[in-house]
């Protein structure tokens, strides 16, 4: 973005814009309808998992991410939901969220601030895993199956 700058005498010239620390530079955002159900005991996604590539304009810049979903879990088991960079988990042995429930669904919302610390395109996507029985990610019915990542871009 540029605005036009006087020199206080007259010369106008155009100067460019550049985002301050902390401010939004980019924002980048995927959906996904289609239900997905796992029995693993280790994190796992299926194909294009509510997942989001971004590259970052600077490898000092951070990245917010945003995740909201539905999740279901059968059963006396526990429900894990993650967050993977490219193959790397960036929560616990036990993920980002879970829910514990018989035979229950509910809303999955979670956010992650990284430091990437590249310039390269970077992909986020959403894992999950069981105790032992099904769960799922986009679980229900109507509008609140569909699963929604945004990932923003925070300059450093």
């Amino acid at each position: 973005m540029f605005f036009l700058q006087t020199n206080g005498s007259g010369v106008l010239s155009f100067a460019g814009v550049s985002a301050s620390a902390g401010q939004v530079i980019q924002a980048v955002s995927a959906t996904d309808s289609t239900e997905r159900a796992t029995s693993s005991t280790s994190f796992v996604t299926g194909a294009n998992t509510l997942s989001v590539s971004i590259t970052p304009s600077s490898a000092s810049n951070k990245i917010l991410i945003l995740v909201s979903s539905s999740g279901y879990t059968g059963g006396d088991n526990t429900a894990y939901y993650t967050l993977y960079r490219g193959a790397t988990n960036l929560g616990t042995a036990d993920g980002i969220t879970m829910f514990k429930t018989t035979y229950g669904y509910g809303n999955i919302g979670f956010m992650v601030f990284d430091s990437p610390s590249t310039t390269s395109a970077t992909t986020y996507q959403v894992y999950m895993r069981s105790d032992a029985l099904t769960v799922r990610l986009n679980y229900g019915q109507a509008v609140a199956t569909k699963g929604f990542i945004t990932a923003l871009e925070i300059k450093g």
